[in-house]
């Protein structure tokens, strides 16, 4: 049985036609305001979040068929729409939410700059995020993993091994892991602000992470940590750290379906895991939001500003000595 593909035009909205395109004169329009956003992101380095306002950008305007609107024509009706053709391609409620609560980000940041009186344009959409599937593994799965023989796939091992230096640091991104500089480690102690967060976490420097570091590391001229960067340009760093990312993932999701795992394995799940099986150990989930480098719950935040950095790494070491 075949289904033919719907469009919903957006400029069949209250009347609007293609010659939209030669009316939209005066006033701000959201095309414009939102490269200048990202403009803006880019320019501060927070290139990740440049990248979701593009993807959003890029999403509405083909939705709009390449016509742009202006901010104060903005309504219900058509982010109502907007929503309604995306859930007919097919996309999850959580990208939906993605594209829409980026959208109303910006809008709201143009009603905080005054370009546009609030007509609330999203208060008819679904922008609440849904439970996720559980990407954590189990203790048994990490333990699986180490112990597997990768001598004839250098790529593979070297995923696996990344994976776990994930997890030694307590679920480190691997963007993080990416951008680690010699700089970073001071004696025992590895020292390294979140890229996401910005937020500067110490972690004690264990054997076992030493042992992927004399495996991968950087040659004696380069800053960086491991071998994953190698070029000193930003928009070349940053596609060769999206490109061995890529590559690290598709060798998880290759041994994560040999050890029976239901769910993709991927970088990401070391941090689950290393959440989970804390908390599985009992460590407070305090620590744990620490560890982890956590700053948007705030009632968990209040409560960690006293933690010392040694609790964090003493409930470290107990997870590594269980593997």
């Amino acid at each position: 049985m075949t289904t033919e593909k719907l469009k919903f035009p957006p400029l069949s909205i209250k009347g609007q036609g293609r010659n939209l395109t030669h009316r939209v004169k005066t006033g701000q329009t959201l095309f414009s305001y939102m490269e200048k956003v990202i403009a803006q992101y880019q320019s501060r380095g927070q290139h990740r979040t440049s990248e979701t306002y593009s993807s959003t950008l890029s999403s509405f305007r083909k939705y709009r068929e390449g016509v742009d609107v202006r901010l104060k024509d903005l309504d219900s009706i058509l982010m109502e729409a907007y929503e309604v053709h995306l859930r007919y391609l097919g996309l999850s409620p959580n990208t939906i939410s993605f594209y829409l609560t980026r959208l109303r980000a910006v809008y709201y940041r143009a009603v905080d700059e005054g370009l546009v009186i609030d007509r609330h344009p999203f208060k008819r959409v679904n922008t609440s995020i849904e439970k996720t599937v559980k990407r954590a593994v189990s203790l048994q799965v990490i333990k699986q993993l180490k112990a597997l023989d990768l001598s004839h796939c250098p790529a593979k091992c070297f995923a696996r091994d990344m994976f776990l230096f994930s997890f030694y640091t307590r679920g480190m991104s691997f963007v993080d892991i990416a951008y680690l500089q010699k700089k970073n480690l001071k004696g025992n102690i590895l020292v390294y602000r979140r890229k996401k967060t910005n937020q500067q976490l110490s972690i004690y420097w264990e054997s076992c992470m030493q042992e992927i570091v004399d495996r991968y590391g950087a040659a004696a001229n380069s800053p960086y940590l491991f071998s994953i960067i190698t070029s000193f340009s930003v928009e070349d760093s940053r596609r060769q750290y999206l490109s061995v990312l890529c590559q690290i993932n598709r060798y998880l999701k290759m041994m994560g379906k040999g050890l029976g795992l239901h769910q993709p394995l991927t970088m990401y799940c070391a941090r689950h895991s290393w959440a989970s099986i804390a908390h599985e150990e009992g460590i407070p989930l305090s620590v744990i939001s620490e560890g982890m480098g956590h700053d948007s719950e705030k009632t968990t935040q209040i409560y960690l500003a006293s933690l010392k950095t040694e609790v964090i790494d003493k409930a470290n070491r107990e997870i590594l000595n269980l593997l």
